[in-house]
């Protein structure tokens, strides 16, 4: 039998005779991942084919997906002209950042459970571009692309996979310089929102209760901006976009 781990992605073969009767985990020896494996009508598990066309990376959804892509080719036009305008400029200093920056598109994966749709109609009719995720392998497929910068997940994302521990553990698995780069959120019933304390010893970058939710874009509006005015010189001198 075949499985592939959802967290890092590596193979694993298993001997048929071995593998116990119904559903049963394994954990990964690469990542220490748990994987739940579930068997077909046919007693035996997925194969690695049907596995990999089933974990496509999460979708995007809502309606504004034309408006972010013209949103997001004028913020590239714009960094552009200001790059070439800062290679003419004779002397070293650079350009001072415009109210533009203020207003650059942004893009989020969700792994929620029920609050899944009220979250991603806020943030979509904000100007995000919301990705969903039904399975800790999807969200792990968009996160390898690379241009996720925002991560929100919920402890009751996909409860069958342990979505949310795959989560937390896939991102505690980061290097720091990727870790930087992504703004992780647990949307939860109990928390204290914006508790900077708690969410620094969970390696949170913001915790959201969910009373709280209906204000959603405006924490993050809010949060996202100090967390960028906190990195703005580290970004600077790797020459890297603010969040």
């Amino acid at each position: 039998m075949m499985i592939r781990c959802d967290n890092c992605s590596v193979v694993l073969q298993l001997d048929e005779s071995k593998v116990p009767a119904g559903n049963f985990t394994v954990r990964c020896p690469r990542c220490q991942n748990m994987l739940r494996v579930q068997k077909d009508t046919s007693g035996k598990g997925s194969s690695t084919v049907q596995q990999l066309a089933d974990n496509k990376p999460a979708p995007a959804t809502g309606n504004n997906q034309e408006e972010f892509a013209h949103k997001e080719s004028e913020m590239q036009i714009n960094s552009a002209l200001r790059s070439l305008l800062e290679a003419l400029k004779k002397d070293n200093t650079q350009m001072e950042s415009s109210d533009d920056d203020l207003e650059k598109p942004r893009r989020i994966l969700l792994c929620l459970g029920a609050k899944l749709e009220q979250a991603a109609k806020l943030l979509s009719d904000a100007g995000y571009k919301v990705y969903v995720a039904q399975t800790p392998a999807q969200a792990n497929e968009r996160l390898r692309e690379g241009k996720v910068e925002i991560l929100m997940f919920s402890q009751d994302f996909a409860p069958e996979h342990s979505g949310a521990a795959v989560i937390q553990q896939r991102v505690n698995a980061m290097y720091s310089a990727e870790r930087r780069r992504l703004y992780f959120i647990s949307l939860e019933e109990s928390g204290a929102t914006m508790n900077a304390n708690e969410a620094f010893l969970r390696n949170l970058n913001l915790i959201v209760n969910y009373a709280d939710l209906p204000q959603l874009p405006l924490i993050l509006n809010r949060t996202l901006a100090d967390y960028n005015s906190l990195y703005m010189h580290f970004n600077r001198a790797s020459s890297l976009a603010a969040i």
